[in-house]
């Protein structure tokens, strides 16, 4: 039996479970991908950590002076809210491209499939990491003191990584088949960041307009972010990403265990 015809004739769960327990191979080749990106630099992915700290930096006294608050009590709020933004859109949109970045491998037919989401995954866990140290010095300039809340940060941070594997495998697929929805899906992101308490304050929204607040991105940013500030986040939050991340789920499930033998015909 090839290797491309024991790929084609995984179960779904053992492609998953193949690809979740290579870990030496999807953490070395997300590394890989951050060497290559800045393998001619002098600083290499340091700038990942400078270029976040400036935008920060510039946009905080800005939108502090905008809003019309206290700059220690905005500019954390910012700093988290650029960050974890960051770290939701780049994942989002570069599961997108998580099989056909990846086509060379899939068309050796060894690899699982869910490898390669992984890898996805993994490259941004790197970057989110050299971004994440900046809100240090920002916490204790502002005097935030964290109390045991701050623990919640651990499962909300788990559910994310849950929806991201969901998303990033459900999306993985749709771009590979319909190479367009790639730019739907970077223009989405887009809005949607207006649309998320990133920049602006949820206190700040009129009562006709929490609806906003339900969108999954807003809930997901109040579970990791609030914690983080020494607060608890929304009881409803809670709920809301429990339930979206069941959907989430389920729906990915479906769309792998019927979809994922055709990604290297669709390459």
């Amino acid at each position: 039996m090839s290797q491309a015809h024991s790929n084609l004739h995984r179960s779904a769960w053992g492609d998953w479970w193949e690809g979740t327990r290579r870990t030496d191979i999807w953490w070395t080749l997300a590394w890989f991908d951050i060497v290559l990106r800045y393998r001619r630099s002098m600083l290499g992915p340091l700038w990942l950590t400078l270029s976040m700290g400036a935008m920060i930096g510039g946009m905080g006294p800005l939108y502090s002076s905008l809003f019309g608050t206290e700059l220690s009590k905005f500019f954390p709020h910012l700093a988290l809210g650029i960050i974890f933004w960051s770290f939701f859109s780049s994942m989002v949109t570069d599961s997108c491209n998580a099989f056909i970045g990846s086509s060379n491998y899939l068309k050796q037919g060894y690899f699982p499939i869910s490898l390669f989401v992984w890898r996805s995954m993994a490259r941004n866990l790197i970057q989110f990491a050299h971004q994440i140290v900046l809100y240090i010095p920002v916490a204790l300039w502002a005097g935030i003191s964290l109390s045991w809340s701050a623990l919640l940060f651990v499962p909300a941070f788990l559910l994310v990584l849950i929806n991201a594997q969901a998303v990033g495998i459900a999306l993985g697929l749709v771009c590979t088949r319909f190479r367009d929805v790639t730019q739907i899906v970077t223009s989405v992101m887009q809005m949607l960041m207006f649309l998320t308490p990133v920049f602006w304050l949820p206190s700040s929204l009129p009562g006709r307009a929490k609806y906003i607040l339900w969108n999954p991105f807003a809930q997901m940013l109040d579970l990791l972010r609030t914690p983080l500030m020494g607060g608890v986040a929304e009881t409803h939050n809670w709920w809301g990403i429990l339930g979206w991340t069941a959907a989430t789920v389920i729906a990915s499930g479906l769309l792998f265990a019927k979809y994922r033998r055709r990604v290297v015909y669709w390459l």
